[in-house]
């Protein structure tokens, strides 16, 4: 008996370690690929992928992704200032208040916002920003990355802030600090839950293409400082050019595809390394 015990132990151990690497092979095998791929396209362009815009279709030379570069750093800028405080302020809302039928009523619509596809969010933005102020723009496509990050920031915060001891609020209101104190408090005992969150919100932002389609607008030769002008995105440069039949663009998406992955897989080892004492 006890040996047949110590054999399904042993079974199921050698089960689970071989479905645990099967469920990561398929990260590992884009890694791989994009590697492959994306490091000969970066050697073979060389400085100038990273300060040139793209060659002409067809051309015997690479270029670069530098309008690209230059568009994901205004919109990671401008989306996390954008989404990250209001996102902040949604989760201290939902935890301060969370029997409250508004608060209810902002968290179902909150988990709504994790499912409605991305894409309906950049088709919003046309709508409300792109139209009436008659063209595409960074500053756009920052609004869309921003309405995107929020419901995963939010949820996270509103975790972070839970998972803190009730004995600390008590204490806090004890000692007679206003609400609004205590929650400042609160925040600052969970904050590593809560840079979680901003780091989560983050990564989902800068890899985010589809509300980037009706939005940013493309401009691939433009080094044009602007966020109120047309841009680009790494993101969006990977989805187009992987597309076309022209040779060059197809190694630059390749080139642009690995800067993104490091860039994704950078903020989520410094999200496991920071906040790893994290519990949600």
């Amino acid at each position: 008996m006890y040996k047949r015990r110590i054999m399904k132990d042993r079974l199921f151990t050698l089960a689970v370690s071989v479905l645990g690497l099967l469920a990561l092979a398929p990260l590992f095998h884009i890694i791989y690929t994009v590697t492959v791929r994306g490091v000969p396209a970066i050697l073979e362009a060389g400085p100038s992928f990273f300060t040139e815009p793209p060659a002409p279709p067809g051309s015997e030379r690479l270029g670069g992704i530098a309008p690209a570069l230059l568009g994901s750093f205004w919109l990671a800028l401008i989306s996390t200032m954008l989404g990250i405080p209001l996102a902040f302020l949604v989760g201290l809302f939902l935890y301060e208040f969370k029997e409250s039928r508004l608060a209810r009523l902002v968290r179902v619509f909150t988990m709504s916002l994790l499912e409605i596809p991305t894409i309906l969010v950049g088709m919003l933005v046309y709508t409300i920003v792109v139209i009436p102020l008659g063209g595409f723009s960074v500053a756009a496509g920052a609004i869309a990355l921003a309405i995107v990050m929020l419901p995963y920031v939010a949820t996270y915060v509103e975790r972070a802030l839970d998972s803190v001891p009730a004995t600390y609020r008590e204490a806090a209101l004890g000692l007679g600090l206003s609400r609004a104190r205590t929650s400042l408090i609160i925040a600052g005992i969970a904050r590593r839950g809560v840079l979680a969150g901003f780091l989560i919100g983050f990564a989902k932002a800068i890899g985010e293409t589809a509300p980037l389609l009706f939005t940013v607008g493309s401009a691939r030769n433009s080094l044009n400082p602007s966020p109120f002008e047309p841009g680009d995105a790494v993101p969006l440069l990977v989805f187009q050019f992987i597309a076309t039949p022209y040779e060059n663009w197809i190694k630059l998406a390749w080139g642009a595809a690995f800067v993104l992955t490091v860039t994704v897989l950078t903020v989520f080892i410094a999200l496991r390394v920071v906040v790893r004492e994290v519990r949600l």
